[in-house]
């Protein structure tokens, strides 16, 4: 069985700040707040196809701060939810929002509870206090850890969200970031690497020339090791990038934004792993065993890591093995 989101955008609703990177709107795609007959309809349209897709959903309120809106505004939507998940069972199996780590609360807790919420997740995006003032987030790590612990409390899945090459970020920050992320016991987490969007802050200092935000091959490296540091926790990475947009590309200045970024992400993890085994069996020559899932992952995209091993002396055949991730053979150099 298929498990996915049925999404509904909340879009810059409820949230007082202006960080120094959002533009929900394009981001969303969406331009005015969803009402509950808007929610209802959609749900009951996706039903029939999640059920002939053989696909289960969450209902996930995303995009703003679900939790900083308007009480009855929020009831009317979460409403909706709940009349959907307990109408249609066999497809609908919980709900999910984001929000802020300062709009969480034991009363807005209590009122998630009430309607069946299943999963919160906080927009932390970084757990060094520098880089949260400098991006004008209005809030501190502490009120992450504060507001994730609540939520572990309540018995609701905890998810993070975090963000790469803000104003004032490091690589190391990006790490410190998702060492405090494994020890909150997150049970998933969003790596988002930043999109410079024209109309905000970022853009404005973008085109000043007093941001630089990480490249797109610091971004791969960086990202590669969240995913290892998250595996290794046994942390689920659920998303990596933002979602392919028309209105996010018309808008954007600069940063990271490619619709295959983890599967590149991925594919340089490969590389790594590659390099350490070829360096240790030595030789020049190899025959690489993966599962036909892996291949395009040790090729690489547009087969990068056939070329920069390449350009290290060393050349290697895949062959497909199922259930295999990563198996090397070095042959006899001729």
């Amino acid at each position: 069985m298929k498990q996915t989101n049925i999404s509904v955008f909340v879009p810059h609703y409820g949230c007082p700040h202006r960080c120094t990177f959002c533009d929900q709107r394009s981001i969303s795609g969406a331009q005015a707040p969803p009402s509950a007959e808007d929610v209802a309809a959609l749900l009951a349209g996706q039903a029939p196809h999640l059920r002939d897709t053989e696909t289960r959903a969450e209902i996930a309120f995303f995009g703003g701060s679900f939790t900083g809106i308007g009480e009855e505004y929020m009831r009317s939507l979460l409403t909706a939810a709940r009349d959907a998940v307990r109408r249609y069972p066999d497809v609908y199996t919980g709900i999910r929002c984001s929000t802020r780590p300062d709009f969480i609360d034991d009363r807005i807790l209590g009122i998630l509870e009430e309607y069946g919420m299943t999963a919160v997740e906080l927009g932390a995006q970084s757990m060094n206090a520098e880089v949260l003032r400098l991006n004008e987030r209005g809030h501190s790590p502490e009120d992450v850890e504060r507001a994730a612990a609540m939520i572990r409390e309540r018995g609701f899945s905890l998810g993070l969200q975090m963000m790469t090459g803000l104003y004032g970020d490091k690589p190391g920050y990006c790490y410190e970031t998702a060492e405090r992320f494994i020890a909150m016991k997150a049970d998933t987490v969003r790596v988002y690497p930043t999109v410079i969007l024209d109309g905000t802050r970022l853009g404005e200092l973008y085109k000043a020339g007093e941001y630089r935000t990480f490249t797109f091959d610091e971004t791969i490296d960086i990202c590669a090791r969240l995913l290892r540091m998250f595996g290794a926790a046994g942390i689920p990475v659920i998303r990596l990038g933002l979602h392919a947009s028309a209105e996010v590309e018309a808008k954007m200045l600069g940063g990271v934004y490619h619709p295959a970024l983890r599967e590149i992400a991925e594919s340089r993890i490969f590389y790594g792993d590659m390099l350490a085994e070829m360096k240790r069996l030595g030789g020049t020559r190899f025959i690489v065993y993966t599962d036909p899932a892996n291949i395009s992952r040790v090729s690489g995209q547009r087969k990068e890591n056939r070329r920069r091993l390449g350009e290290l002396g060393y050349t290697f055949e895949i062959k497909s093995e199922k259930g295999t991730r990563l198996r090397i053979y070095a042959l006899q150099d001729t």
